[in-house]
């Protein structure tokens, strides 16, 4: 599927609406000028653009919805920022403004190359029995981020692996489980296509429903109600059983 032609400026306003969706199930130019901090005329001029490019559906004075498309480039550039605002916040520990405005700047430009080594390496944390000592250098020969590196397996040989890589494919969790996710075990199409879903880990996740006869699950991740197939729940790695809360 080729990349709609979108500057970083119209990435923003798709997830300003997105994000506003989520929130208050509903967007206007005003809620999303006051958020972009910019005049409600700015924003009007992105929403024709972004409608032209089959992404929002705008009617003057009226609210504005995202279409597949739309929602699948704003669920997009979120995952890039959340997975970058992680990085500097858990690993390079920087302060949360200054790693949300580096998150910002560089999500716009993280290539799905550059995601998924980010994702690997959050992987790497969670499951990895040899971190400490060597925890980089374990990091750069692991399998997890060379699929055809073998040395970090046999090395693992013996060792017990942290509670959370003792997990079970989300295909065989039941509605009303919350879990969270450990690694995504696919490659090409399906791990990108999964990961700009949102699929990163630690994230929490629970199944709504499910329709066996149509292979479909439902599921919660981030706030967000989203409809994967059999194949990509058979894809995902998830842990942390716990009863989802009723509110």
């Amino acid at each position: 599927m080729e990349k709609p032609a979108l500057s970083s400026a119209l990435e923003d306003y798709l997830e300003t609406i997105y994000q506003l969706i989520s929130e208050q199930k509903f967007a206007r130019v005003k809620e999303i000028a006051l958020a972009r901090n910019v005049k409600p005329g700015s924003v009007s001029q992105a929403l024709k653009r972004l409608a032209d490019l089959g992404l929002v559906t705008y009617v003057k004075r009226e609210y504005i919805g995202l279409t597949p498309k739309g929602e699948r480039e704003a669920l997009r550039v979120l995952t890039r920022h959340r997975i970058l605002k992680r990085f500097f916040r858990e690993i390079l520990d920087m302060p949360a403004e200054a790693a949300e405005e580096q998150a910002c700047v560089m999500e716009h430009a993280l290539a799905n190359e550059g995601l998924d080594r980010l994702v690997r390496f959050f992987e790497f944390i969670a499951i990895c029995p040899m971190k400490p000592p060597g925890f980089f250098e374990n990091f750069h020969r692991c399998s997890l981020v060379h699929a055809d590196v073998f040395e970090c397996r046999r090395d693992c040989e013996g060792l017990t692996f942290r509670e959370e890589a003792k997990s079970d494919y989300l295909s065989e969790v039941e509605p009303g489980e919350e879990r969270k996710v450990v690694q995504i075990e696919a490659s090409g199409d399906l791990r990108q296509r999964l990961l700009n879903m949102g699929f990163l880990p630690n994230e929490s996740i629970a199944i709504d429903r499910i329709s066996r006869s149509e292979n479909r699950f439902w599921i919660r991740l981030k706030g967000n109600q989203l409809e994967i197939s059999r194949e990509e729940a058979r894809a995902v790695k998830v842990s942390g059983l716990s009863p989802r809360s009723s509110d």
